[in-house]
């Protein structure tokens, strides 16, 4: 049976095409009950039987021009879709149901989300599936499209790669004027399509179990701005999140434990004997009338590393700091802040670190470094359509510095 990833992207366009064009017909024979309407940002919608069974399609584009320069050579510039989203969605009211199809065709397996979640309760929600987890930093819970800058973090880049995982989650939320939001997830440890391409390229180590647990002191955002950090729904009173998550990925394999077979060590008897990996948030976002300012701090640590060995003979024992030179390890700090005004414009910087654990170990994956990013965002439909500019630099303490400027336009239907 052939993986969903695997599929042709224009069969699996057409198929949905199909299956919506259906439900239109549908809805012009029997118009006081089926209804359908496009809005942009929204995609098309649909819906049944005075609104019992509801579905979307949508997505997005992003088209940039990147220009890229390492100290002591020459510039090198690009343009590219950075992404192209195309998502399918849907609920049923009554089954208390939903579930969520999305790809972005910029990748090479485009599949990044396939979920299907019970809602028992208003405040209570299972999924079960793959999707983005909220085990990671604030930033990593946010969709592609809603990211304050044109891209995210390093801190969200070398300790996370999409942020999707596979296995079961569990979301509540309670209270009104004092927010409190538990949430518990139990993954497979691999990442995204943890299963691999083939029967012979399976997953490797133990389970991924984590929880987050998210504090408004002050109550809840205004509904739907708390999909971003930027104050896009310029809250009228001083708004904010305190959160804090940890997870521990029992057997990775891969530098961020999103994957697995990258780097394997074994056990004196030539077994797999993986690492297991921690990673602890803490983050802080406040929001009040087009002002927001993030906070995040994030720790790494590896576990499990006494007795492990290089090769299968056990000749050549692990020194402990050759670890880093598998996993993300160390301390890393961001803070970024913005301003959108009533016409749309936002002025927005970053800054962040980075320190290994290991800091004598040149070969550290994780590098000691510092960073800022300046960026300016007009939207002209909410987040619907916006341009981003950005300009970035980034100061290793090892090697050339880096600087990037790029100009995104988003485009959602």
């Amino acid at each position: 049976m052939k993986r969903l990833q695997d599929l042709n992207p224009m069969k699996t366009v057409f198929t949905i095409l199909l299956f919506c064009l259906s439900f239109m017909l549908q809805a012009q024979e029997k118009e006081k009950k089926n209804n359908a309407n496009f809005a942009l940002g929204d995609g098309l919608s649909f819906s049944f039987n005075q609104g019992d069974y509801q579905f979307n399609l949508g997505g997005f584009i992003q088209p940039a021009l990147l220009s890229e320069k390492i100290s002591g050579f020459d510039s090198e510039n690009q343009y590219n879709s950075k992404r192209s989203f195309l998502q399918f969605s849907g609920k049923a009211k009554k089954e208390k149901v939903s579930f969520l199809f999305q790809l972005d065709y910029s990748l090479s397996e485009p599949m990044l989300d396939a979920w299907i979640a019970y809602h028992p309760t208003e405040n209570i929600t299972i999924t079960a599936g793959q999707k983005q987890s909220f085990l990671n930093n604030r930033e990593m819970i946010y969709r592609e499209d809603r990211l304050q800058f044109n891209n995210r973090s390093f801190l969200s880049q070398n300790l996370s790669n999409t942020g999707r995982e596979f296995g079961v989650f569990v979301e509540s939320r309670f209270g009104e004027k004092f927010g409190i939001v538990p949430m518990v997830a139990l993954t497979s440890g691999d990442g995204r399509n943890s299963f691999g391409a083939n029967s012979r390229d399976t997953d490797l180590g133990g389970m991924k179990i984590g929880g987050r647990l998210d504090l408004y002191p002050l109550g809840y955002f205004k509904e739907g701005n708390d999909l971003t950090s930027v104050d896009l729904a310029g809250e009228e009173t001083l708004k904010f999140v305190i959160g804090t998550a940890i997870s521990q990925n029992k057997g990775a394999s891969n530098a961020t434990g999103e994957g697995h077979g990258d780097f394997l060590l074994y056990d004196a008897a030539g077994n797999n004997n993986l690492p297991d990996y921690t990673q602890l948030y803490v983050d802080f976002l406040l929001k009040y009338q087009g002002f927001s300012l993030l906070t995040e701090y994030a720790n790494a640590s590896a576990q499990n590393i006494g007795q492990a060995y290089l090769d299968t003979n056990g000749a050549q024992i692990l020194v402990p700091q050759q670890i880093s030179e598998f996993l993300f390890l160390g301390d890393s700090f961001n803070m970024q802040a913005g301003y959108v005004t009533q016409g749309g414009f936002s002025f927005d910087v970053r800054y962040e670190t980075a320190s290994p654990e290991f800091k004598t170990n040149v070969n550290s994956i994780l590098q000691d470094m510092n960073a800022f990013t300046f960026g300016i965002s007009k939207y002209f439909n909410n987040n619907s359509l916006k341009m981003q500019a950005a300009y970035t630099k980034m100061n290793p303490s090892l090697g050339a510095s880096v600087s990037q400027f790029e100009l995104m336009f988003q485009i959602a239907f």
